[in-house]
């Protein structure tokens, strides 16, 4: 019974390692614009948070002929 709840708990961990990998995970960037305010005509900075996901670099693919 021992053996079974510690392969659990093996399989469980490499799991959540591979869940929170940190290569994989998008970064957020904040982006601001300035827009005109409709009611005063003011300018005011909009912001907001986007997420940025890294590129993978692969090998081109060959054109067909």
């Amino acid at each position: 019974m021992k053996n079974l709840f510690w392969a659990t708990c093996v399989v469980a961990g490499a799991t959540f390692l591979a869940w929170n990998n940190p290569a994989m995970a998008a970064e957020t960037k904040r982006v601001c614009v300035e827009q005109k305010d409709q009611k005063t005509g003011k300018m005011k900075e909009v912001c907001k948070d986007v997420k940025v996901h890294k590129k993978l670099e692969g090998t081109k693919v060959p054109d067909k002929k």
